[in-house]
């Protein structure tokens, strides 16, 4: 075979690749098909007061409400979340029909929560912690949603993410969760006993503990060799302290709760940073909520704290 054969071949096997190959990863990172409206699962009224709850568990105001209101329950979004990959900044997910979700149904809140994708069928970028989300019962889901319905519309929408060209492309984000998102699975690990299972959900589910408390690769998923074992601050402005025994294993379950509900530390210290926000959010659950957490998180796997 001639040298000129070959390239020729060479160009034609790449050319078939391609068009074998791109339609191919187009419809594999295709967006997740959505809940129906008629989802029998979401079909049932929430419960606002739980819903109440959940919404202080998720901690959605800590992101959701606009900076500087000193309103946590004005969700006008906007506020700058930096990382490796950018500035996200979260929507408004108020009751505005126009700049929030208040045309939304329940199920493009599980269509959200559980497949990271929007009612317009985009893919959601993992800063919205869906990863963890989706774990969460349709109750709870319905309840939010129930909840949210009650707060007030906030016009205005959200400043645009400030991402690099190549991670505004969203059909990207279809070959990411190929790699590192499963719908419904969680990285809770359930025993039976009913505290521990409940911790266990609040945790790894609604709370997302692990999307702050972990170390990242290269790619912005969670290792989990770190999970809980604490990491850089995503907006590189400090180290996220490890939560297994090998930090806090001199804390008991009296002292996480103690510290859930009023931020204090059993070495008579105080939480900090975006910490106290989730404190201002966790002493809003029942006692035996933050006791389930508490159980759960005394049970971690002690893990060292990875190196900065």
């Amino acid at each position: 075979m001639t040298r000129k054969r070959a390239r020729i071949l060479l160009c034609l096997s790449a050319l078939a690749a391609v068009s074998i190959g791109a339609p191919l990863l187009w419809i594999v990172t295709a967006p997740a098909e959505q809940f129906r409206k008629d989802d029998p699962r979401l079909a049932a009224p929430g419960d606002v007061e739980h819903g109440r709850r959940v919404f202080a568990a998720g901690d959605c105001a800590s992101c959701h409400a606009r900076p500087g209101e000193g309103d946590r329950l004005l969700l006008g979004g906007g506020m700058a979340l930096a990382s490796p990959f950018g500035t996200f900044r979260p929507p408004n997910i108020s009751t505005d029909p126009i700049d929030g979700i208040g045309t939304w149904t329940p199920a493009d809140l599980a269509t959200a929560l559980i497949k990271g994708v929007s009612p317009d069928g985009r893919h959601y970028y993992p800063a919205f912690p869906y990863t963890s989300y989706t774990g969460m019962t349709f109750e709870d889901i319905r309840d939010l949603y129930a909840y949210l319905r009650t707060l007030p519309a906030v016009s205005g929408k959200a400043p645009p993410h400030d991402l690099p060209f190549l991670f505004r492309i969203r059909r990207t984000l279809g070959a990411w969760k190929l790699l590192f998102f499963r719908e419904r699975q969680t990285a809770a690990v359930f025993t039976g006993d009913p505290l521990h299972d409940r911790g266990a959900y609040l945790v790894s589910s609604v709370a997302h503990c692990g999307e702050c408390h972990s170390s990242r690769n290269i790619f912005g998923a969670i290792r989990e060799d770190t999970r809980f074992a604490g990491g850089v601050d995503p907006e590189g402005t400090g180290f996220i302290p490890n939560i297994t025994p090998d930090r806090i294993g001199h804390w008991s379950q009296d002292d996480i709760a103690r510290m859930l509900e009023t931020g204090e530390t059993p070495d008579h210290g105080r939480v900090g940073s975006s910490m106290a926000d989730v404190v201002v959010n966790t002493r809003m659950l029942t006692a035996d909520d933050r006791r389930a957490i508490a159980a759960y998180i005394a049970s971690l796997p002690a893990r060292p704290t990875p190196h900065p």
